[in-house]
């Protein structure tokens, strides 16, 4: 026997409205997906200097563009002058500042620097940072490798490792990170893991990255913490703060200019997907606490974000701090910066809270 079902009509048209609606909301949608493909045109505009920062930020945000952002030399003998050490800009005025002093040493092999603050702290005495500095691979060789952790000594006081890692032309990949997880390798000697924290700046932050990466591969104790500042993640040049920061960062200015050069002199031919010199490739479970830090016209704002998206992903705590107009790295490019100081301190906390004691 067959039963007939029989619909009232009101429930029959409302069905086949409900029939049109998803047939339309799946065109839209198909067309929303097709036309997100479409790059965005931007008309020319002019960008404001922000009053939202400080008077000595906003002479930061609000200078030319780098004049040196697309020149880069074009020799090996070029290359060595501008990777050869130095001793940095008023280096001396800026220990006297803060009240610290500088040690040069050895460290497993790896020449270093101590930076020690004269009234350490009780709970910071048996704590150790160390700090891996930026400079594209190339430059900021020797002492002037310290400013960065002059400044962490400083505003933080704690005990700094600065790591002067060799450099291209001459020392191409891997020597910097083989010299960071080598004197990751001697601190370890020097205090306990549970103690200790790695941070640096853009080469640095990417460096931070890649030795944890390193670290966990070789089975080493990590640190209880890190701060890679707007790191150089990924050397692909992927990201969408390299289009919409393009000439807008008055740092690094653009995504093919001077720092990209250098980068890829330290890279020497090898796969820039490599998760030991793109770390936001890499396999981030089991990373320690982190604290990232960039800017609105950061070239490597994307750079920053995906890391920071990344560690989320694998379950890691993780904070992003992104600054106000600042371009890359310009939390610690003036010390008289309130950001400057603030930059630091937020650090400082942070690894406050982390680090035992």
């Amino acid at each position: 026997m067959k039963t007939a079902f029989h619909l009232p009509r009101r429930v029959v048209a409302a069905l086949a409205f409900s029939s049109a609606a998803i047939i339309v909301f799946s065109m839209t949608d198909a067309n929303t997906q097709s036309q997100s493909t479409t790059p965005l045109e931007v008309p020319a505009r002019t960008l404001p200097v922000p009053d939202t920062v400080s008077p000595a930020m906003q002479r930061l945000i609000g200078a030319p563009l780098s004049g040196n952002w697309n020149s880069w030399p074009k020799t090996d003998e070029e290359w060595k002058k501008l990777s050869a050490a130095g001793g940095g800009r008023g280096l001396p005025a800026l220990r006297e500042r803060f009240k610290v002093k500088t040690e040069a040493m050895t460290v497993n092999g790896v020449q270093a620097y101590l930076v020690t603050p004269a009234d350490l702290p009780a709970e910071n005495r048996n704590r150790l940072l160390v700090h891996i500095h930026g400079g594209c691979y190339v430059l900021q060789g020797g002492e002037a490798a310290t400013t960065e952790a002059i400044y962490m000594a400083g505003f933080g006081r704690f005990k700094v490792l600065s790591v002067d890692y060799r450099r291209p032309p001459e020392f191409p990949y891997p020597a910097a990170l083989d010299d960071s997880v080598s004197v990751w390798k001697g601190a370890l000697k020097m205090a306990d893991p549970k103690n200790m924290a790695i941070f640096g700046t853009s080469a640095g932050g990417a460096l931070t990255l890649s030795t944890v990466l390193r670290a966990k591969q070789e089975k080493l104790p990590l640190p209880a913490a890190i701060a890679p500042g707007t790191p150089m993640s990924d050397l692909t040049r992927t990201g969408d703060s390299f289009q919409t920061n393009h000439m807008v960062d008055n740092v690094l200015v653009a995504a093919d200019g001077r720092c990209d050069a250098m980068a890829r002199l330290y890279a020497n031919g090898h796969d820039l997907k490599d998760p030991m010199l793109s770390p936001v490739y890499g396999d981030m479970r089991g990373f320690p606490p982190a604290l990232l830090t960039t800017g609105t016209r950061d070239l490597l704002l994307s750079n920053t974000v995906r890391v920071h998206r990344k560690l989320r992903q694998a379950g890691v705590e993780a904070e992003l701090h992104v600054y106000e107009g600042q371009s890359h790295a310009q939390y610690m490019r003036d010390v008289d910066a309130p950001e400057t100081k603030e930059a630091f301190e937020e650090i400082a906390r942070f690894f406050g809270k982390h680090l035992g004691k």
